[in-house]
């Protein structure tokens, strides 16, 4: 009896249970053209890009490195690090451009031999030395030339404001950190 009022009450249930269409797809939505609208006026001034000024770096290191090269106590062959040039001024430099040009023109003079490019960004990766590293310190630059065995670490610095900078440039020994020279000139 129970089961006859159990299958009852489910037909029951089922049939008061609202059946669901079959849906149709609904059509694609029409594309309405638009007309085209008028176009906006251009800006009265278009702003202008920042004018860069050409540095001739190989007119103002090539003193400095004349100079250098006379200075007492220099030994021959000796490897040198020519760290990355730092840029303390207000503005924009293309500091790479600066250290390359650099590093010609001290293996111009066949005084010192460098240490390979290619070493310098391996040592630099290797402890965490970013290589355009603005705020670079002459500790930085002795630590790197030990960690690359070199015997002299040529560390140098653009200084002043858009109108005049200056450049100074250190050659130090590495073991002791001794400033073995110094010079200064402007950046033409």
């Amino acid at each position: 009896m129970k089961r006859i009022v159990f299958v009852a009450l489910s037909v029951m249930f089922l049939a008061g249970c609202p059946s669901l269409p079959l849906q149709q797809p609904e059509p694609p939505t029409p594309v309405i053209p638009v007309p085209p609208t008028e176009p906006t006026p251009p800006p009265e001034k278009v702003p202008e890009l920042p004018k860069v000024r050409e540095i001739d770096w190989e007119g103002t290191v090539q003193p400095l490195i004349e100079q250098m090269v006379k200075a007492n106590g220099l030994g021959n062959g000796k490897l040198l690090l020519v760290d990355t040039v730092k840029n303390n001024t207000n503005g924009v430099l293309q500091t790479m451009q600066a250290t390359d040009v650099l590093r010609q023109t001290v293996s111009s003079k066949g005084i010192f031999e460098l240490v390979p490019q290619n070493q310098v960004q391996s040592a630099r990766q290797s402890l965490g030395l970013s290589e355009e590293d603005s705020l670079g310190l002459r500790s930085k630059a002795i630590g790197l030339a030990r960690y690359l065995n070199a015997d002299y670490v040529l560390y140098s610095i653009v200084s002043g404001n858009s109108d005049k900078r200056d450049i100074v440039m250190q050659l130090m020994i590495v073991q002791t950190g001794e400033i073995l020279w110094s010079g200064h000139g402007d950046v033409k």
